[in-house]
């Protein structure tokens, strides 16, 4: 667990919810549930410093602005919840044409 520095919170990434993925890109072939994986869904080592006005920051980014995760509110715990953002994320269209090329791999060699 990772120590908080003063007027930080705790904040945990999740998988993209219905208004995170909504209208994302996803390849033929390819499952709608994979685009809702962020790379670095489960991590929970994050603390968020809020603004002047007590807010959390509306997004995170990571990889130089490549992967973004979207605020979504608190969890039971008071963790901050940031939900991984496909549409909003430069790197995902990429990502998942990588994702499309496994599953068509796999097809091919007599996957299901």
């Amino acid at each position: 667990m990772a120590t908080l520095l003063r007027g930080e919170v705790r904040a945990i990434l999740q998988p993209a919810g219905t208004a995170q993925y909504r209208g994302a890109y996803c390849p033929p072939g390819v499952p709608f549930k994979e685009v809702r994986r962020g790379p670095f869904d489960g991590k929970e080592d994050i603390g968020v410093r809020p603004d002047a006005d007590g807010e959390l920051p509306r997004h995170m980014t990571f990889g130089g602005g490549a992967v973004v995760y979207e605020y979504d509110g608190r969890d039971g715990q008071g963790r901050a919840v940031y939900r991984y953002a496909p549409r909003l994320s430069p790197s995902h269209r990429s990502v998942m044409d990588g994702v499309a090329e496994v599953y068509a791999e796999h097809k091919i060699k007599g996957g299901q």
